[in-house]
Parts: C-alpha cells; sequence; structure tokens
C-alpha cells in the first residue's frame, strides 16, 4: 500500500477518531499484524498533542492455547494488580484506540461453555469499573489487515495480495483513501447530524420492521431517546468518533418491548467464531427462540450471557445502498458490516441516548428504560427490500426506510 495513504489514516485515528488533547494517555490496543501502522499511529498521537501513548498487544493463537491449557478458575481470575489497573483507569479516564485485525475464526474449537463461564466470572469484577468511566473518555475502534482475515475475506487470491486488497478495502470504507481524510469525515459527520436532527423532530415511539425474508418485528422506543450518528462527546464535551468506519444513524429503544421475529442477513463474528444464516424471534421484549444453521450453540450460550443480553440495546439505521455496502464485500467483522445496512444489537445500550443523561446514574438510566448488560452485540438485518415505518407518539405512521434505503 501507498506508505503516505496509510499515515493519512493514522492521522485521521489520532485527530479524528479520539481527537486527542493536550497532554492526554492514551492507549492503544492492537494485535501483531500490522506493527508498522501501530508505529505510525503511536507518532500521530504525540504529534497530535498526547502526552503519554501505551500499546497493549494482543495476540489471538495465544488466546486460544491459555483457552486449551488453563483451568477455568485461573482464568476467571482477576488478580489484584488488574485491578488497581482498573481502578486507574477510572481516575485518569485514558482514551482508547483499539485496531482491531483478528481472524473471524481465530478462536474456533475453544470450549464454549468454558469461554462463557470465564466470561461471565471476569465481567462481574470489571464491569462496574466499566461503569464508572462510562461516557467518561473518548475511544474509538478501527482496523487494519491480519493475513487470516485477509484470506478470509478473499480466498482465491495469495496472502501478500489479500492483504493489500483488504487494505484497500479498509481505506475506501473509512473514507481514508483520499488527500484529506480529516476534512472529509468533519463533512461525513455534518450530514448524519443533520438525518439525526431531522428523525429526533418526529417524536418516534416505536419502529415497525419489515422484510420477504420474514422479518417482522415492533420495537418501542424510549421517549426521551435521540438518534444519534457519527461523532459524539464525552462527559467533559470532548468531540471524537468511536467507530471508523461509520454510516449509523442509532438510538437505544426501550429495554424489554419487542415484539416479533427478525433474519440476520449477514454472518456474524463474535468471540472468534461465525454464526451464520440465523433468526432471533422476541415476546414482550425478550428472546425467546434462536435458530442458525451454523453455531446455533454459541447464539444461545450469547443471549444468556446475563439478564440483559436477551433484549436489545440499540437500533442502528444505514442505508442498503452504503458506500460499504456497495463494495460488495464481505468483511466477517462487525464493524464493518454493520456498517453496510441496518443492524440491532443485543444486550448494553447507550446512556448517552437519553436527553439530561449527564445528571442520571446508570442505574436510573436503566430504570428510565436502558438496557444494561456485561455484552454489546451487533447483527446485521438490512437487505435490499427492507421496509421500516415510525409510529409517532399521535399514532401516525412515518416512512423511515423504503426498499432498504431512507424514505427522505
Amino acid at each position: 500500500m501507498n506508505k503516505l495513504q496509510l499515515k493519512r489514516y493514522a492521522k485521521l485515528l489520532a485527530k479524528t477518531g479520539i481527537n486527542v488533547r493536550r497532554g492526554q494517555w492514551v492507549i492503544v490496543n492492537a494485535g501483531l499484524d500490522q506493527p508498522e501502522f501501530v508505529e505510525w499511529v503511536v507518532e500521530e498521537l504525540y504529534r497530535a498533542g498526547a502526552g503519554k501513548v501505551s500499546v497493549e498487544w494482543s495476540h489471538q493463537p495465544l488466546t486460544k492455547l491459555k483457552y486449551k491449557y488453563e483451568k477455568p478458575e485461573v482464568l476467571s481470575n482477576v488478580p489484584q494488580w488488574e485491578r488497581e489497573r482498573w481502578e486507574l483507569y477510572t481516575k485518569e479516564l485514558p482514551a482508547m484506540l483499539h485496531i482491531i485485525s483478528d481472524d473471524p475464526d481465530g478462536l474456533a474449537g475453544i470450549d464454549q461453555e468454558k469461554m462463557r463461564t470465564v466470561t461471565i466470572d471476569r465481567m462481574k469484577i470489571i464491569k462496574p469499573y466499566r461503569d464508572r468511566m462510562e461516557n467518561g473518555y473518548p475511544w474509538c475502534i478501527a482496523a487494519v489487515p491480519g493475513k487470516a482475515w485477509a484470506k478470509k475475506v478473499f480466498p482465491g487470491m495469495q496472502v501478500g495480495r489479500a492483504v493489500e486488497a483488504l487494505w484497500d478495502a479498509i481505506l475506501k470504507a473509512s473514507r481514508a483513501d483520499g488527500p484529506d481524510p480529516v476534512r472529509e469525515w468533519a463533512r461525513h459527520n455534518d450530514e448524519l447530524a443533520k438525518r439525526c436532527d431531522h428523525l429526533n423532530r418526529l417524536g418516534l415511539v416505536a419502529l415497525e420492521y419489515k422484510a420477504p425474508n420474514g422479518t417482522d418485528l415492533r420495537v418501542g422506543l424510549l421517549p426521551d431517546a435521540l438518534f444519534m450518528g457519527g461523532g459524539e462527546s464525552d462527559l467533559k464535551g470532548r468531540y471524537y468518533n468511536p467507530n471508523i468506519p461509520s454510516e449509523e444513524i442509532f438510538t437505544s429503544p426501550r429495554a424489554g418491548d419487542a415484539d416479533g421475529i427478525v433474519y440476520a442477513t449477514k454472518p456474524l463474528s463474535y468471540q472468534g467464531q461465525l454464526i451464520e444464516n440465523f433468526s432471533v424471534r422476541f415476546e414482550h421484549g425478550r428472546v425467546v427462540e434462536v435458530k442458525a444453521e451454523k453455531n446455533q450453540a454459541l447464539l444461545e450460550k450469547m443471549v444468556s450471557m446475563d439478564e440483559g443480553a436477551a433484549m436489545l440495546g440499540e437500533c442502528a439505521l444505514i442505508a442498503y445502498d452504503s458506500p460499504i455496502n456497495n463494495l460488495g464485500i464481505l468483511f466477517y467483522n462487525t464493524l464493518f458490516d454493520e456498517n453496510a445496512s441496518c443492524h440491532l444489537a443485543l444486550g448494553r445500550g447507550f446512556g448517552n441516548c437519553v436527553r439530561g443523561y449527564e445528571d442520571m446514574t446508570n442505574e436510573q438510566l436503566k430504570e428510565y428504560g436502558i438496557n444494561d448488560s456485561m455484552i454489546h452485540v451487533d447483527f446485521m438485518i438490512g437487505c435490499k427490500d427492507l421496509a421500516i415505518t415510525g409510529v409517532t407518539k399521535n399514532g401516525e405512521r412515518v416512512a423511515i426506510f423504503r426498499d432498504g434505503n431512507w424514505a427522505f
């Protein structure tokens, strides 16, 4: 790839993604796939004013070995040093940049029940720290190619060519293939904000989804919830972009208010394994049945992780005629596939979608109707003939999507 263009992408993550402030501590989480790019990102972070940058590396094969050989009680243990690190995070609130590159099938073969038990046990300790940090710091998730991921997306290519092709797709999807990605994202954020303003003026209390594939779902909305998209601000007013790429406009629905069935239109990569050709059925707001042609047991374990895992935490709207979908590539990666067309998310909702959330505790937001869970898992439901109708508090029905795209 063109080194200059990759450095422009690195600058985009530093300047637009987390929008570094002078003297800020930034933590970069990354795999071992593109160390030179991580080096460029770190330099851009320092140039943007970061006072300290810490890089935390991960490697899927090592994770797989840990689950193969370590006992559940060892994997589940959160030692004192790790708790103290989380306590430090709650006080310092460092910016977080996650650069993902994992193999979508990289953890296949792991004992699913063992992973579920370990995740639940660890999250009992870690989740309270995360709750205290919620909306308090800028963060961003972006991607670089890994060899195994690239071969999954482009199986007919040699590894080197596949990596090049995935780099090209990532840059195009991330609006980072032009001479000034930072300026392009400023324009993109403005367009998303205008669409959000329109939706927020409608006073919607429900969304109804229908498609010929069998999707027939009604989701209740919170009366004071906002539709949001693109960049957002933390509690200190620091503006940042949590996802690069992002084409979505989203809101958090009312927990426990969903009825009907919805069919996924793309595979879901969850815990390093693919769930394919699946449906989810809701009654009185909760998942009562899931079916999948591949990894149904994993899907069942996902929706039973905790009380909130079986309820919706997000409704996201993306035109089927989106830049990412028009690439004609299945990324096998939620960051990209969720931004190709409409999606829903099971699990935790977004408190900052509620007007006045700044003055509310997590418990108050939960009582208000924002779902709470240790998971937040997006799955894609958009298709070329999806219709979404909004219902206003006055009972008026408003076309939001027709034939997979915006109706306004």
